[in-house]
């Protein structure tokens, strides 16, 4: 219920304007670098707060996806550069990928 929740307010989202932008360039490994880093630090803290190792990876991941969608409605507003589906898919790139890291250094 929570995750078609999240898909329709991001699939019905009343976005001002949107970006026209390439899928590669700086601004891309940065959203991937940076939703890495957030997901993997948001398991390891849920797990530290005594939550099982399933519940804390869905937190990492939730958290840092959440943040990169709140990014790009940030973005959306009129003076803003426009929400970017591509900024979007290298967030939840960046947050499989440290979800992944994660599992497997535990």
């Amino acid at each position: 219920m929570k995750y078609t929740l999240l898909a329709t307010t991001l699939l019905l989202t009343g976005c001002s304007h949107m970006a026209n932008n390439s899928w590669s360039g700086q601004d891309k490994a940065q959203h991937f670098i940076g939703s890495a880093m957030l997901s993997a630090a948001g398991n390891e803290y849920a797990q530290h707060q005594g939550i099982s190792r399933d519940r804390s990876a869905v937190y990492g991941l939730m958290f840092s996806v959440s943040l990169g969608a709140s990014k790009e409605l940030w973005d959306s507003r009129p003076a803003g550069s426009g929400w970017s589906w591509k900024d979007f898919a290298w967030d939840v790139a960046g947050a499989t990928t440290g979800f992944a890291v994660w599992q497997l250094a535990r």
